[in-house]
């Protein structure tokens, strides 16, 4: 990246808000093993494609486990990781484009299973990674290279959605303060169901969204990003969907809901399930005449 970092060798340009995100991930995963008193190896970091997918190989010190899968099928793959070992901590880290747009399809099933995974999205409003078209989370008309003339579709509001499709844990924050966020991060992580962080994370190459997150006070431009005040009540549907109704980006913790997570319900269906030995498991296979 530079003299003074020669050991950033990876394609994050300067000022990109995912070192943000990075530092506040590592935070929260330190503190986590901390908090629970387990090894870092007892995490592990589900990345797609995309300049969010480099966070796999980031994490400094001790290391999780990383897995770095193909391009928006990190929910699929945390699944698999879940039910292999669902005592991991398991954390998805993925780019607006990654998350919401291949990778859209799988939200709504993770939601309903309630899979107790951890979602860190990135949004920066365009694909950066491949020179900056559009993404689901562009605004209508923007100018980009795969939308010379502007872009057609609405945007989609990525909250409303979580909320829409029953996510058990919404937050919502930017990169610029990575110490909060990664307190957020770490709530998220010690919530059981499915969670996401849904970050603002600038892209200053294609689509440099500072000044409009944090405004410009000395000219009078009030930024979009607000803190949710403090009376919200965040395990309340009504107030959740009512905060998301006002202008601009919130910041903090939009909704949680502590219900039974996928595990907690596969383990209900197998102590329904009856106990039979290897031999009546084969017998059931034979065809009696």
């Amino acid at each position: 990246m530079s003299k003074r970092n020669p050991e950033y060798d990876f394609a994050w340009c300067p000022g990109c808000g995912d070192f943000g995100v990075r530092r506040a991930l590592q935070v929260a995963l330190e503190n986590y093993s901390i908090e629970h008193e387990e090894p870092q190896a007892n995490n592990i970091v589900v990345a797609g494609i995309g300049c969010s997918g480099n966070m796999v190989h980031l994490v400094e010190g001790d290391q999780p486990f990383g897995l770095h899968g193909i391009h928006g099928r990190t929910l699929p793959i945390s699944l698999g990781v879940k039910m292999g070992n669902p005592e991991l901590n398991t954390v998805v880290v993925a780019g607006d484009g990654d998350f919401l747009s291949i990778g859209g399809e799988h939200i709504g099933p993770a939601a309903n299973r309630n899979l107790d995974v951890t979602a860190v999205v990135m949004d920066n409003g365009v694909y950066g990674l491949t020179k900056g078209q559009s993404s689901p989370t562009t605004d209508y008309g923007a100018v980009t290279v795969s939308t010379p003339l502007g872009k057609i579709e609405n945007p989609i509001s990525p909250l409303r959605h979580y909320m829409s499709i029953g996510v058990t844990y919404i937050a919502s924050y930017y990169s610029s303060k990575p110490r909060v966020l990664a307190k957020l991060i770490q709530e998220a992580m010690n919530h059981r169901g499915f969670s996401i962080v849904h970050v603002q994370s600038p892209c200053t190459t294609y689509n440099d969204t500072y000044d409009i997150l944090k405004g410009k006070p000395k000219e009078g431009i009030k930024g979009l990003a607000y803190d949710i005040p403090e009376d919200h009540d965040p395990t309340s549907v009504q107030a959740a969907n009512e905060l998301l109704e006002q202008p601009g980006i919130p910041l903090g913790v939009i909704f949680k809901y502590e219900g039974k997570a996928l595990q907690d319900r596969h383990q209900e269906l197998q102590s329904k399930a009856p106990n039979k030995t290897n031999q009546q498991l084969l017998d059931s296979y034979l065809l009696k005449a």
